[in-house]
């Protein structure tokens, strides 16, 4: 399964692909789409649909990992972050790629396993687990591939297979 995984914004939209196959996960690209500073923000967002649009087409991703928003301390640049997002779920619903979404927490926590690790642990785990030389730059194609990883894990769990526990099965009424 080639899984992309996005990590959203407006200047930076962070991008990376994963093959999953048997639990493990193994690079296929990562980069970044960028938007010109100083442009109408309804440019920028038309230039993110353009570019993810061509990367999706050129990728052929067979599900697509996206990071739900977070505010934490600037809700204006959220609010911006979430105009890009908006886009971003467009173009992937549009070329009828699934989407998963995650917190930052539950890639943490898939990637490094513990939900509070900072954001180096996360990346030198997403360099070990994907085995490349050096630590993925820049950070948003870096998160990217933490939500690649994190949806490889979540889609491959036991959660998803039809071993799981069925409670229905052991209804007792």
């Amino acid at each position: 399964m080639r899984i992309l995984g996005i990590d959203p914004g407006v200047a930076t939209i962070g991008f990376g692909l994963v093959e999953a196959d048997r639990g493990r996960q193994r690079l296929l690209r990562y980069g970044v789409i960028t938007t010109p500073a100083g442009i109408p923000l309804s440019s920028r967002l038309w230039q993110i649909s353009q570019d993810l649009s061509a990367l999706v087409g050129q990728l052929r991703p067979d599900e697509a990992a996206v990071e739900e928003l977070f505010f934490s301390k600037n809700i204006t640049t959220g609010i911006a972050v979430a105009h890009g997002r908006g886009v971003i779920l467009l173009e992937l619903e549009r070329a009828g790629i699934p989407v998963y979404e995650y917190t930052p927490m539950q890639v943490k926590q898939a990637v490094a396993g513990y939900g509070g690790a900072d954001k180096r642990q996360v990346m030198l785990m997403t360099q070990r687990l994907l085995r490349m030389k050096e630590v993925p730059r820049p950070d948003d194609a870096a998160d990217a591939l933490a939500l690649a990883i994190c949806h490889a894990r979540a889609a491959t769990s036991l959660l998803n297979t039809d071993r799981a526990f069925d409670p229905k099965k052991y209804d007792t009424r």
